[in-house]
């Protein structure tokens, strides 16, 4: 191996304010081979600046859901139709330039388009996101995203628009159901006509396990007289405590988003806050994105400083290897080459017990196709039975019509548990496994640490692997027909009896057919899920041992080029590796300091 000398060390720190630039700076002024733990300061910085709290927006038809979103937004951007719209999720983001772009399922290539105002914005999503322009989405829209330069996204809120409640497709709350998790939060619109009903309260029942954090937005309370709109969320926390079980206190916020709205194109700041919206939209703002990121610059703080004292290790390393006798410095490299010898070992160890556990996983995946097949199977033939029943002369259109209509509701609700199910197992299977790996790290560096009599802080943990995967909504299309099979010629002369039995066979080969195909869709996208998050988690544990053990290495096997110098040369290189780590200490306790003041705006905004 190439031994080259160590590079000069940076003898200031940075002056941003940033700590995490001043820290990358600083790694980067160490040399190329500090460019690592540099880049990884950079992508969590990325990570936090990227860091939005995520809110979708529900309410059953009517309610005036959208009507809220664009008051929020401050003008009318999204289509606020009499019909409902397709099951299209539509994410608004901030941005200074008006920008919408339409995701297409396959291969299509997106929509992006700069409009000039919100006329334009909305007449460009009605083509997409109504049941008029889009009917049953058959343009294939899997989502779109709206950049808006308003007050209430600046500040880090992303709102989702959510196909509506209980509406005539009934896949489409199933769909948004199965998106919720993946959401920081939910906020549920319901107005006084009337205040809340059983398919609202059932959809919450549901609900209340899926999402971490609910809000409750009561509209149109400028259509109620100040002692009904007591009587009327007197009822609605009732309804919540009792019939829902939610917790109390209940907080509902009382709205008007079309005076909310009118108030924002007029530029009505009083208007605005007699809506009750500037109150919401504080709380969105100030209350749940300030908790978030106050919980995300925690994680953070914590994973740079890992960073850094990872560098540190490689610093300090050096400098006990420019200090010691040769000698014993050529001896304790020996010993430090079996402990790297001995933790590759393990690491062949651990991708056995992994590759063990990723076909196991493959296999209970398996299990659970057959069991959602067996299951299908049965539904779909008790509903073409149940059909029959209801209506002994029905057509084979009627039946593929039923059929039809069937299929997705099924489908969205069993892939939505299905995945679950499958994530859950992955994380926790995945687990000790990481732990495993964590351990293996710290072979190499107790090893180094022992040896060469330098501090050792165990970090943190890695983050769990979860199962990978887009986040989830209508991304395909279910195979919901029955293909028409015409009986064969000599049927009609057979008895009724015969014919109904043919009929019946028919329909079973059918209904097997839509079932293998619907199910081996979803199947294959979690065997790719599940391949895809095992490969990942294999490669980033070898890329941290072999960058633990090239760090351990090149460190003295640079002060070893070193110690080649003159005695002079190598005590200026010994003063200018312990200003470096003076500034990197300095920058690691900056980092753990503002760990404080990240919980105290934790607790602020929990209060």
């Amino acid at each position: 191996m190439e031994i080259t000398a160590m590079p000069e060390p940076a003898v200031s720190v940075p002056t941003s304010p940033d700590p995490l630039i001043r820290a990358a700076d600083l790694l980067r002024g160490l040399g190329p081979e500090f460019a690592v733990w540099a880049d990884r300061l950079d992508g969590l910085r990325q990570r936090r600046e990227q860091g939005r709290f995520h809110l979708a927006v529900l309410g059953q038809f009517k309610r005036g859901k959208s009507t809220l979103l664009n008051a929020l937004l401050g003008a009318p951007v999204l289509p606020t139709a009499a019909i409902p719209v397709t099951a299209v999720p539509t994410f608004v983001r901030h941005g200074t330039d008006r920008q919408i772009r339409i995701h297409f399922q396959g291969q299509r290539e997106p929509v992006h388009e700069v409009v000039p105002d919100a006329a334009a914005a909305r007449a460009l999503l009605e083509q997409f996101v109504t049941e008029t322009g889009n009917p049953h989405n058959r343009l294939g829209v899997e989502q779109v995203e709206v950049w808006w330069p308003a007050p209430v996204l600046a500040r880090g809120v992303v709102l989702i628009d959510t196909p509506g409640v209980g509406s005539t497709f009934r896949h489409n709350t199933e769909a948004t159901l199965n998106f919720l998790p993946q959401c920081d939060a939910a906020l549920m619109v319901v107005s006084a006509d009337p205040p809340i009903t059983e398919v609202e309260v059932e959809f919450l029942k549901i609900v209340r396990s899926r999402v971490a954090r609910m809000l409750f937005v009561l509209n149109k309370v400028d259509y109620l007289r100040p002692d009904d709109l007591e009587a009327t969320l007197s009822f609605l926390r009732k309804v919540l405590t009792e019939s829902v079980g939610w917790p109390e206190p209940v907080r509902i916020w009382c709205v008007s988003a079309r005076q909310g709205l009118e108030a924002r194109e007029r530029g009505d700041e009083q208007g605005w806050r007699r809506s009750g919206l500037a109150d919401l939209e504080h709380s969105l703002a100030d209350l749940f994105a300030s908790e978030k990121a106050a919980i995300l610059d925690q994680a953070i703080r914590r994973k740079a400083a890992d960073v850094l004292e990872e560098a540190l290790m490689r610093l300090r390393l050096a400098m006990q290897a420019l200090t010691m006798p040769l000698d014993d410095l050529e001896r304790r490299m020996d010993q430090l080459e079996q402990a790297i010898a001995e933790a590759q070992r393990l690491r062949q160890a651990a991708a056995d017990l992994l590759a063990g556990d990723h076909r196991r996983t493959r296999e209970l995946l398996e299990a659970e196709a057959e069991r959602l097949r067996v299951a299908a199977r049965g539904h779909f033939e008790g509903v073409i039975q149940a059909f029959r029943q209801r209506d002994p002369d029905c057509t084979d259109e009627e039946v593929r019509a039923a059929m039809a209509e069937a299929v997705p509701g099924f489908f969205e609700h069993h892939a939505g548990r299905w995945t679950e199910k499958i994530s859950a197992h992955v994380t926790e299977v995945l687990r000790p496994h990481q732990r495993r790996a964590d351990e293996l790290i710290g072979v190499v560096r107790k090893a180094a640490a022992r040896l060469f009599d330098i501090p050792y802080r165990a970090p943190e943990c890695a983050e769990a692997f979860e199962l990978v995967r887009d986040p989830y909504w209508v991304t395909h299309r279910w195979a919901s027909t029955l293909s028409p099979l015409p009986p064969e010629w000599f049927e009609f002369l057979l008895p009724k009896s015969w014919r109904e039995r043919r009929q019946q066979r028919r329909w079973r080969r059918q209904v097997a057919e839509l079932v293998m195909t619907n199910v081996e869709n979803l199947r294959w996208s979690l065997v790719q899920s599940v391949d895809t998050t095992f490969r990942r988690f294999a490669s980033a544990l070898d890329e941290r041992l072999a960058e633990t053990i090239a760090a351990t290495r090149g460190a003295i096997q640079a002060a070893l080029a070193e110690r080649t110098r003159q005695d002079a040369e190598v005590a200026t290189q010994r003063e200018r590796l312990a200003k470096a780590i003076a500034d990197i200490e300095h920058l690691g306790a900056a980092l753990v300091a503002g760990l404080s003041d990240a919980r105290s705006a934790l607790g602020s905004s929990a209060s």
